[in-house]
């Protein structure tokens, strides 16, 4: 057969059904609508294959002529437009190949020898090392073509507004580049730059500081300001007792840190050797340094021990509560607790308020050598008291729920003995003159 063939030749128009005429119902005429729909849909189908089949031994002259073609007429209005969506798909994909056959421009090379200069040879050396590299390379070269065969091509040729062809070319949309980041210039010399002065100011490196540190830890690692876990081991306490204890403690501990950790400290840095490698000009923010991380010491003690004396009242571990002796007194007319429950809640919240005050007299280095008054700061944090007063509160209205209770079923059983009630009955029944048995 010749293989000379034209639009009229190669896509013959269907055989469609010879209409019937008869009487249908609306349902009929809908079932026999949707099968002539179908069919037409097989036939069109079939017309694509036979087409994509050809199209690979028509040359450039045959393909010419072909578009050439007048429209087929024949087929009916929906088949036409289907038939021409397929055809306006098979063009793109056809001239989105075309594009992207094309050679595209290959990386430069003094670009990866830039991109391998910013990495330090010590990330570079062995042998797994190169491989790595080689790796990283070569996917940094696939992601340079595969952008610049996606930008080509997004230039070159326009995306046909067609529904049908999202389906068909799914595809991931372009990197975008990181919001809030400059890369308009290298970071390598600011970065070397910025280390560099931080090795020369950031003191906490420095060996003296090394020191100061297991200094404290070796002072500070099992000690506790104020220490009340064997308190329920000796029996009911008072109120004025616990306050008492409370203010001796905190003050022993001062005095020992004074005479131990303070004292090492001090002899620290009398020594010229703890200043080796510090400038003059660095002394001043070379000694903060050393006051805020005194401060620092301190403060974890002053919090550790805040901690374990709330951690005595635990709702949920009663087994370390200690054990507050009050007295039920009658006082004119009257019964109540002495001390009062209020007294009792004020004095277990002054400890934490001792536990605060504890520590805050020490002098900084600086000042020490200097003659000032300048002290360090040590005070508690304020979340930290605020956390500790109301996880107490609620502990102690919790655990005196008991006692509340108690002193109600003495007012409910023997209240009217000395509210007065007991009086007036006896008064009221004097003042009947009851006979003889009525006395007994």
């Amino acid at each position: 057969t010749s293989r000379k063939r034209t639009l009229r030749t190669l896509f013959r128009p269907p055989a469609l059904p010879p209409p019937v005429v008869s009487e249908e119902s609306p349902s009929q005429k809908k079932l026999l609508a949707y099968h002539k729909g179908k069919e037409e849909q097989k036939i069109i189908n079939q017309i694509l294959i036979d087409r994509a089949l050809e199209v690979s031994y028509i040359d450039m002259d045959e393909r010419e002529e072909r578009d050439a073609a007048p429209p087929i007429t024949e087929l009916p209005s929906t088949v036409r437009k289907y038939f021409f969506i397929k055809y306006f798909l098979f063009k793109y994909f056809f001239l989105k190949n075309c594009v992207q056959s094309n050679p595209m421009v290959p990386i430069q090379q003094q670009w990866l020898r830039s991109m391998l200069a910013m990495v330090p040879q010590s990330l570079m050396e062995g042998r797994d090392r190169e491989l790595l590299t080689e790796d990283l390379l070569k996917e940094v070269v696939r992601d340079y073509e595969k952008s610049m065969q996606r930008c080509v091509l997004r230039r070159a040729l326009v995306k046909p507004d067609i529904k049908e062809l999202d389906k068909l070319e799914e595809e991931a949309p372009l990197p975008s580049l990181p919001l809030g980041l400059d890369f308009s210039s290298t970071w390598r010399s600011s970065y070397i730059k910025a280390k560099n002065q931080i090795n020369s100011t950031l003191h906490i490196l420095h060996p003296t500081m090394k020191t100061l540190l297991d200094f404290g830890y070796t002072a500070f690692f099992d000690f506790l300001v104020v220490d009340f876990s064997s308190c329920r081991l000796k029996g009911p306490i008072d109120c004025r007792s616990l306050k008492t204890d409370a203010s001796l403690s905190c003050s022993k501990a001062e005095d020992k840190i004074m005479t131990t950790w303070y004292q090492r400290v001090l002899g620290l840095f009398s020594q010229p050797e703890s200043l080796d490698g510090v400038n003059l000009d660095q002394l001043e923010s070379f000694y903060n340094c050393v006051a805020v991380l005194m401060s620092n010491q301190l403060k974890e003690l002053l919090q550790r021990t805040t901690q374990v004396f709330v951690k005595l009242f635990d709702l949920e571990d009663r087994r370390r509560l200690p054990i507050f002796k009050m007295d039920l007194t009658l006082d004119e007319n009257r019964m109540e607790f002495y001390p009062s429950l209020q007294d009792l809640e004020e004095a277990i919240l002054f400890v934490v308020d001792c536990i605060g005050q504890t520590l805050q007299n020490f002098q900084t280095v600086d000042a020490w050598l200097m003659g000032s008054t300048e002290t360090l700061d040590a005070e508690l944090p304020a979340h930290t008291v605020q956390w500790a007063k109301s996880t107490l509160g609620e502990s102690i209205r919790d655990n005196l729920e008991g006692p509340k209770q108690h002193f109600k079923g003495y007012v409910e059983n023997y209240g009217w003995l000395v509210d007065g009630t007991a009086e007036e009955r006896i008064n009221t029944f004097i003042a009947e003159q009851p006979s003889f048995d009525e006395y007994t």
